[in-house]
């Protein structure tokens, strides 16, 4: 495979590879496994791997962990920082003792708290990409975004972004300082962004669109078959779109892409990544595996034709349901 593509992410200078990894399943989120037992040594071997082929866009947050997953970021770009460019996040409250409180901070003296953390945790000096992880409904969006400005005239942040944001905040923050990306859930199986309009904002401001979990949380690679398949304690038992009847809706759905990859010769995961690709967003498909990393990668050299993707989106029209994406108590951290 050649090294894989570029592109700025945004129109404030980042420039990433078009394909990005997310580290979120190489470690627990409070002594939950995300997508089952993670490994260290395999997860460092394939973040090696990612710089190898191009791939050197890693996400990573606070959260994950809490702590652990940017240490284990850190341990594996060691020797090597200046190679890759790093996504870390902030603002689910993490306290002194490294618990998660479940509460939302956006305050200024917050945001450079954790922030000192993260580049601690990281074995760094500067974070490329800082991302607001969830709107604190209890701080202005202005005084956080603020806040974030002085880390990036410090020199300890290159370029600022936001997570699951609506239009109107997005608008508030990047009339502070400017917004590099905004990251949202998006894949063939998760379009509201699109319907909120996010997209459309985006290219107005000149704002890059980062798509997490651009494979379904796995249900698009095809190799989901049962609610049964998860690892015991696996997180997406909790989430709407992995049971009962949506769960068998889902799986026929699957099963159509599934017929139109083998039609290309791509696999699923292949098809689903370069659906999100041709919309002009950075995907960062997660995985702690170099086989599905290099598969994911190589997804960078395939192009669809307008009829390939009118029959993509024939069997996933925008407006299709497919279960809500979190349980209750997630989709309310979500500013609509």
């Amino acid at each position: 495979m050649n090294s894989i593509q570029q592109k700025e992410l945004g129109r404030q200078g980042l420039v990433v590879p078009v394909i990005g990894l997310g580290c979120m399943g190489m470690t627990k989120i409070a002594h939950m496994d995300i997508y089952g037992p993670a490994d260290e040594a395999q997860s460092i071997a394939t973040i090696h791997r990612s710089l190898e082929l191009g791939g050197n866009f890693l996400d990573t947050a606070d959260l994950y962990g809490p702590l652990h997953n940017e240490r284990l970021v850190g341990k594996a770009i060691r020797g090597n920082r200046h190679r890759y460019v790093v996504a870390t996040k902030f603002g689910f409250e993490i306290n002194d003792g490294e618990q998660l409180t479940w509460q939302f901070n956006g305050k200024p003296a917050y945001v450079k708290k954790a922030a000192e953390r993260s580049l601690a945790n990281l074995g760094t000096d500067y974070i490329d990409l800082y991302y607001l992880h969830r709107l604190d409904p209890g701080t202005p969006i202005e005084d956080t975004v603020g806040a974030m400005a002085e880390l990036v005239q410090a020199g300890k942040v290159r370029y600022i972004g936001l997570s699951e944001v609506s239009a109107q905040t997005i608008r508030k923050a990047h009339g502070v300082h400017p917004l590099t990306a905004v990251q949202t859930e998006y894949s063939l199986f998760e379009r509201t962004a699109e319907e909120a309009g996010i997209p459309d904002t985006l290219a107005e401001l000149g704002i890059g669109f980062v798509a997490y979990s651009p494979l379904g949380r796995g249900f698009l690679s095809g190799d989901i078959k049962s609610p049964a398949d998860f690892p015991e304690g696996d997180f997406r038992l909790s989430i709407p779109r992995f049971q009962g009847e949506q769960f068998e809706k889902n799986i026929e759905l699957v099963k159509a892409i599934k017929g139109l990859a083998e039609a290309k010769g791509v696999t699923p995961s292949q098809l689903a990544l370069a659906w999100v690709l041709s919309k002009g967003m950075v995907p960062i498909p997660g995985t702690k595996r170099v086989k599905y990393l290099e598969e994911n990668l190589a997804a960078a050299d395939i192009a669809l034709s307008s009829r390939e993707l009118a029959a993509l989106e024939a069997i996933v029209p925008l407006g299709t349901s497919t279960g809500a994406r979190y349980d209750a108590a997630g989709m309310t951290a979500i500013d609509q």
